[in-house]
């Protein structure tokens, strides 16, 4: 059984982290909002070195466990190739990687939707479900701009979309408090 001393300390730790992680969000979502191109760059990059890594990975987990296969060594060279031809040549990338973002603002919107809904009559609900609305309005404007401004549209739009992420943390965090209390 969960006692109501743990459930307190629960609300506690969760508003506090919820805060600071808000906090963070809302800074980095600034930051993508300031200087979108670098924030576009960056992300590709981000995206690059993890294919990269995942490429080395994957093609040792191939020699040292079926070398002979040449599935496990095709997907290594192209996750590995691929994350090299970002890395040198990002800016293809971030056209590509627009479609990508559209496609989580698009998820982001419904699972925000979604957690309004199951909130709903709670504090805070609405707060969701603006954030929920807000990337749907994102996912939409970028298909209907895309490919031709994805350059500063992936940063602008993953800027806006953090910050309203932070917001909602910070915001539920201090809901949480007058909850606790």
């Amino acid at each position: 059984m969960w006692s109501d001393t743990f459930e307190q300390d629960g609300f506690k730790a969760f508003s506090k982290h919820a805060k600071i992680v808000g906090i963070v969000l809302m800074l980095l979502g600034a930051v993508g909002i300031i200087f979108p191109q670098v924030m576009s760059v960056v992300v590709v990059m981000l995206v690059a070195w993890l294919m990269l890594l995942a490429g080395l990975v994957s093609g040792f987990f191939t020699w040292k466990l079926n070398p002979r296969s040449w599935l496990g060594w095709l997907k290594s060279a192209v996750l590995f190739f691929m994350g090299a031809f970002l890395i040198f040549y990002p800016l293809p990338g971030v056209a590509t990687l627009g479609l990508i973002f559209a496609i989580y603002f698009f998820v982001d919107g419904f699972s925000g939707l979604s957690l309004a809904f199951n909130l709903r009559p709670h504090r805070g609900w609405q707060v969701w479900l603006a954030n929920g609305v807000l990337s749907l309005a994102l996912g939409i404007i970028f298909l209907w701009q895309w490919p031709f401004n994805a350059g500063w549209l992936v940063g602008l739009f993953i800027g806006i979309s953090l910050l309203f992420d932070g917001l909602s943390f910070f915001l539920m965090g201090r809901v949480l408090n007058k909850v606790e209390r």
